[in-house]
């Protein structure tokens, strides 16, 4: 050991490379007893397991002997010392169904054991670090998270293969290793564990798991992907990027290995039937769940974000990429909210009208609309997750209501009022009653400065400089054409975050024809009614809105495609002894005729549908039938496609539908746009182009692992997403995750997509439809695919190709029957440590029942798969959401016990 440590020490003092001096050390010394430390100068060596143990102090690392040392970079120290181990678990919240329980196969000789100990940034009021974004290493990327320790500092326990630990450890001493939620790496040190450690985690666990690594192999299948060129992604993406891009074909081509998966345990003995939640009960003849009512598609994405299979065919793609990419780049969701006062009639109907002017003055396909209900201001967490809230009511305004408002301004929120009592600051609100509801000329001063006159009708408020703070006015203001010039509209930048409001004393909202006023009244506004537009669209677009108008694509009928030549024979074949007189199938919600061909008196409407059959002279811009058929390699799933251009929801097509085709017959729903895509809790999914829109039928026995966690639908789903392209080669970086319950993100910051999953049971089979929206090649509303490829390329100086939606289409379709049949096989474990690696929760904390309630830390999900978390001193928790519509890792409860 001596000897060992004087060479170390020699070959430090001769200035080798840090990166060089790290692996090397670790790969000789990783089979001797002795522990490797990555540490602050300030950090101790020994790792503080049980109890705080005092160092004692010298320069540099207290407690550390100058010949242990390998390396120094600033403040940071790389040093071996004494064996370490865990010989203690009952301190530590096992991650759930991790490998680790398993540790014959994970802690092997060519892997490492090891802790990690961080802290909260704002804790210790550390500057905070700058990570070039190119050279940031995510720490999840390097290592399969084992157990955890809440508290401070926060450890994490791990294990990685000797290479990746020697990466996370250079990352640390260079200052670029990224650890969750604004937390700060202090230290890393390698840990052996005693026998009686092991011993005890096997009683924890009667069935065996394997590691990610053979997880991902066996779950890997042999596949020619094809896709063509970015010329494919159509016209109008490539319009919106403003790119041009030059495409050769290449016929180079790989083959990745195959690996079948080793068959499982026989299944488990079966708990009690858990679906949706603890509070619904199961019929178990014809009743239809909607399963998981958690396990949605939320449509609303949370964070601030910023950019960080062979290929067959694929293509070498030069793309010019042009400044006019427009990527969401505001922090907030891009939801509008529209509060109306109270639950009445009345407020009802203002905002339908609010919704009507709103969809012709702003992109729909960049913005949802949603009715923020009185009684939802105060419970639901939606001051994170608005672009805009618009109040529109003269009724008072509670003061608990109006201190949400403000703090929602506080947080860089924007309001716009509209002939409503709020107000705030130095301005005040005073009626004026010979102006009520009279229509008067109206001056507007837009952001340019130009001023434009319009009638309007008027509410009976102005507003008036009081006596308290004045804030500076900003660049919109509006008054009336009369001697005193009645201020009617004004903008209040508020705070330092960016807030602003503008509040308006005039009906922009309503249209003249819902005006109950003489002819004359009504010519007066009608002759206004461009310009009332305008200043309306003036006034959003300050607030940082897009008013590009899109016109909603009239509906188009379903075309007949299938995978495989023999699968057409027998669709068709059922087909002839199942329709209906004049090829009609009528069902509860859907009519649909079977047609040779497409003639243009058909009629297309959400609940009557033709269904092309003959499609061989068919070949539509955005879906290649050859490029999916090369890429789907399944048994059974995704073999039956009904496509369409334009559908008002993909999951409406195959409600019916799915009872009827024979269980061989996998269908798949695929649409480039939709009209009406549902989320979670009556969400509205936006689908704009370049967006992969689909919904797949499957079937699952309910005596089954799967059929007895169908909640786990919903996650296999989201990570066949990420695993369809993070299994590519090459691909594997690009920072694609899933969140908890039904989302794919890019990193911890952005979600670009989620999942909608429907069941019904009928005797002992659940019918499922999982509907599945993803971001390929679109921009708006948030961030997609093709954009994290198109940067990766650019940092890293790759040429990655681009994807194409019918590509990954069939990709995740493929993963996910193979992730089905592994859950299958062995239930949760099977599938857990791949869900875990690619997850954005590790050492993650949230509160519990509101903002104010306890903080807790997530530790895993449990075995039906809700979220689970761990309250330092407390025991591991089963939480549910409360059911809002905004983000469902806000106000987490805990359910009653039955």
């Amino acid at each position: 050991m001596l000897i060992t440590l004087c060479y170390l020490y020699l070959w430090a003092r001769w200035a080798a490379r840090p990166a060089r001096i790290i692996r090397s050390t670790v790969r000789r010394l990783h089979g001797t007893r002795c522990s490797f430390t990555f540490c602050r100068s300030g950090g101790g060596s020994k790792l503080q397991l049980e109890q705080p143990r005092p160092s004692p102090g010298t320069p540099g690392a207290p407690g550390v002997a100058e010949d242990s040392v390998c390396l120094r970079m600033g403040n940071r120290v790389f040093f071996i010392d004494e064996s370490q181990s865990i010989d203690d678990l009952n301190k530590w919240a096992l991650l759930l169904v991790s490998p680790f329980i398993y540790p014959g196969d994970v802690l092997k000789a060519e892997h490492i054991a090891f802790v990690i100990e961080s802290i909260l940034l704002q804790s210790q009021n550390l500057p905070t670090p700058f990570f070039p974004s190119e050279t940031i290493l995510k720490w999840s990327d390097c290592c399969l998270p084992l157990a955890c320790r809440p508290g401070e500092p926060y450890k994490l326990f791990a294990e990685a293969s000797i290479d990746n630990f020697s990466e996370l450890g250079i990352a640390f001493m260079e200052n670029r290793l990224q650890m969750d939620n604004g937390m700060v790496p202090q230290k890393i040190v390698s840990v052996h564990l005693q026998d009686s450690v092991l011993k005890e985690l096997q009683q924890l666990t009667s069935s065996k798991i394997t590691e990610v690594e053979e997880l991902t192999s066996a779950l890997s299948f042999k596949i020619k992907p094809e896709w063509e060129g970015t010329k494919h992604l159509g016209r109008d993406d490539q319009k919106v990027q403003g790119e041009e891009c030059d495409q050769k074909k290449s016929s180079a081509s790989q083959e990745e290995p195959t690996n079948a998966s080793e068959k499982g345990d026989d299944i488990d003995e079966h708990h009690h039937l858990h679906l949706s939640s603890c509070h619904e009960c199961l019929e178990l003849e014809s009743s239809t769940i909607e399963s998981v009512k958690f396990a949605s598609a939320e449509d609303i994405p949370d964070l601030p974000y910023d950019f960080s299979s062979s290929l067959e065919g694929s293509i070498n793609t030069t793309c010019h990429i042009g400044q006019g990419r427009r990527v969401n780049v505001t922090g907030k969701p891009p939801n509008i909210l529209l509060f109306v006062g109270s639950d009445s009639q009345e407020a009802h109907q203002r905002f339908q009208q609010l919704c009507c002017i709103l969809t012709d003055c702003v992109d729909t396909d960049s913005y949802t609309i949603y009715h923020l209900k009185e009684k939802k201001v105060l419970s639901d967490p939606w001051l994170h997750n608005s672009l805009l809230l618009i109040i529109a009511t003269e009724e008072p305004i509670s003061e608990a209501i109006c201190q949400q408002f403000m703090a929602y301004l506080s947080q860089g929120g924007k309001v716009l009022g509209l002939s409503s009592s709020f107000t705030f600051g130095g301005l005040q609100l005073r009626s004026k009653e010979e102006l009520k509801k009279t229509i008067q000329t109206l001056v507007f001063s837009k952001a340019d400065d130009n001023e434009m006159k319009l009638n309007v009708l008027t509410s009976g408020g102005i507003y008036k400089e009081g006596t308290g703070e004045l804030l500076s006015p900003g660049r919109l203001k509006g008054y009336l054409e009369n001697i005193e010039k009645d201020k009617m509209i004004v903008h209040l930048p508020f705070g330092t975050n960016g807030g602003e409001a503008i509040l308006c004393q005039v009906h922009l909202e309503m249209s003249p024809s819902t005006l109950t006023q003489t002819q004359d009244a009504f010519n007066l506004l009608k002759s206004s009614n461009f310009k009332r537009y305008e200043v309306l669209k003036e006034i959003l677009t300050v607030l940082g809105l897009s008013c590009e108008l899109n016109r909603i694509p009239p509906l188009t009928p379903l075309y007949l495609f299938t995978a495989e030549e023999e699968v057409r024979v027998s669709f068709m074949q059922w087909l002839t002894g199942n329709v209906g007189p004049e090829g009609v199938m009528t069902f509860s919600k859907l009519t649909l005729k079977f047609v040779s061909s497409y003639k243009p008196e058909l009629e297309v409407t959400p609940s009557q549908m033709p269904v092309v059959t003959t499609t061989e002279e068919f070949s539509p811009e955005h879906f290649n039938l050859e490029i999916y058929q090369k890429n789907l390699q399944t048994k059974q799933l995704g073999k039956v496609i009904l496509f369409a251009e334009v559908t008002s929801s993909t999951m409406s097509l195959l409600d019916g539908l799915m009872f009827e085709v024979p269980s061989g017959l996998g269908l798949v729903a695929i649409a480039t746009r939709q009209t009406q895509g549902k989320g979670r809790g009556g969400n509205v999914w936006l689908s704009p182009m370049g967006c992969s829109l689909s919904t797949l039928h499957i079937r699952i026995p309910l005596h089954s692992h799967l059929g007895q966690r169908i909640p786990y639908v919903q996650h296999l789903m989201s990570l066949a997403v990420v695993e369809a392209v993070r299994s590519i080669p090459e691909y594997q970086d690009i920072n694609l995750r899933v969140k908890w319950p039904n989302d794919i993100y890019y990193s911890d910051q952005m979600k670009l997509g989620g999942v909608l999953v429907n069941s019904t049971l009928m005797g002992t089979t659940f019918y499922i439809l999982i509907g599945c929206g993803f971001n390929v090649n679109n921009s708006n509303p948030t961030i997609c695919i093709n954009d994290l490829i198109i940067e990766y390329n650019k940092k890293h100086n790759k040429n990655l190709s681009l994807f194409r939606v019918d590509y990954l289409i069939a990709r995740t379709i493929t993963v996910l029957e193979r992730l089905i049949d592994a859950f299958q096989d062995k239930g949760p474990n099977a599938i857990l440590p791949l869900y875990y690696k690619y997850w954005v929760h590790s050492g993650q904390q949230v509160r519990l029942g509101s903002d104010e309630g306890p903080m807790v830390w997530i530790v895993g999900i449990d075995d039906y798969g809700f979220l689970q978390v761990h309250q330092e001193g407390g025991d591991i928790v089963t939480v549910h959401p409360d059911g809002n519509s905004f983000d469902m890792l806000r106000n987490l409860i805990i359910p009653k016990k039955q």
